[in-house]
């Protein structure tokens, strides 16, 4: 079992927000002054909120849901020298592990709360999404689980009936769902009409969700990165998807450099051309951590021997419920039951002042063969 930053309890608060789209770059009313005291307020809430969520148990359901999740998928031919090894190696963890610490321990939270402002929502969103767990469809790549917790900021309790609306790109930069001369084939129409590595899910009573999915490949100017919409009051339809509410959140989710490499080691996230964009290069994740302490990164471990066999990842996002971003919230296509349908009217929005100009979009080749398969059955209820 590989462990990496374990105990870290990482939360994304929101500040201000902005939208890309290639080509765009406006200012922004976004200000240093307003990101500044947001995070000063937000800190002393969340800091606040680590003691009381405690209180309430929901830390330790947490733990033991993480702890759950990962004795579910992990490959049970895991070596106990390999355990040793990794368990008594650093993986920049601020706890102190042995080979005998139970494995709720490892899953348990550092009480300092880490905040990153709003992230944007990138020119691919699909409105009308189904509900799903399982977003795999298929796709090849590593096999991933994603454990999020939203928790509201301004009360301390877990957000329950929240919509958590994920999507990313295949293991060669292709988002589903669009068609776009910057995404992969721009001729292929029946792109428009696919759904992998997108889907929703509702919070249960302690704000949680989780996906089933496969970790994201690179595209032209862009680390590595999940993308993140939170829906508030909505609606399920009777077809399996939403209408209504409003969105309180918008953001990107990052992962270790270490562990980016090694996947893009393996196939066919190693059949790509492109050239990888760094973390520390990557002008979204300086958008939302400069000036801050903000670290918008999951937590993981690794469920086997090797990273082929998957990784659970996940992190705790503090929302502020009474924010309202819908019109920020720009859609390259809506998903029908006659299919996608493209937005002629998609325009991106402001990049906030002082960031850098946006790269390429995805440019990579649609992957082929199955993806590896989990361990175990379906997935737990949330």
């Amino acid at each position: 079992m590989h462990l990496q930053g374990l105990g870290k309890l990482a939360i994304v608060a929101m500040a201000g927000l902005a939208i890309a789209h290639p080509g765009a770059h406006e200012p922004n009313s976004y200000t240093d002054l307003t990101k500044r005291t947001f995070l000063h307020n937000a800190r002393r809430s969340l800091d606040q909120c680590a003691d009381h969520l405690e209180r309430r148990g929901v830390q330790a359901r947490a733990e033991a849901r993480r702890a759950v999740l990962f004795d579910k998928y992990k490959k049970r031919s895991l070596a106990v020298r390999d355990t040793d090894e990794v368990l008594n190696t650093s993986h920049h963890s601020n706890l102190h592990v042995t080979p005998h610490t139970p494995e709720a321990k490892l899953f348990s939270k550092n009480p300092v709360c880490i905040l990153a402002p709003e992230g944007e929502i990138g020119p691919f969103w699909v409105k009308g999404e189904l509900i799903r767990r399982d977003v795999s469809d298929g796709q090849a790549g590593i096999p991933m689980i994603i454990d999020g917790q939203f928790i509201d900021i301004n009360t301390c309790e877990p957000i329950p009936d929240l919509y958590w609306d994920v999507w990313n790109c295949n293991s060669t930069g292709v988002y589903s769902g669009v068609q776009s001369s910057s995404n992969g084939n721009g001729d292929d129409a029946s792109n428009l009409n696919k759904t992998f590595l997108r889907g929703i899910q509702k919070t249960d009573r302690d704000g949680v969700a989780r996906f089933k999915t496969v970790f994201p490949g690179h595209y032209s100017g862009r680390a590595t990165h999940v993308h993140v919409v939170a829906h508030l009051n909505a609606t399920l339809l009777p077809n399996n998807t939403l209408t209504g509410g409003y969105v309180p959140h918008i953001g990107q989710l990052f992962f270790d450099q270490d562990l980016i490499y090694e996947v893009e080691a393996t196939y066919p996230y190693n059949t790509s051309t492109v050239s990888i964009t760094k973390n520390a290069d990557d002008r979204v994740l300086q958008v939302e951590t400069e000036d801050s302490d903000s670290d918008p990164f999951f937590e993981y471990a690794y469920l086997g021997d090797s990273i082929e066999d998957g990784i659970l990842a996940w992190i705790t996002m503090g929302v502020n419920v009474t924010a309202n971003y819908d019109s920020a919230a720009s859609y390259a296509a809506t998903l029908t039951s006659d299919g996608g349908v493209a937005n002629d009217n998609s325009a991106g929005g402001a990049m906030p002042s002082g960031a850098i100009p946006p790269g390429a979009m995805p440019s990579g080749a649609m992957p082929s063969g199955a993806m590896p398969s989990f361990s175990a059955g379906p997935m737990p209820p949330a």
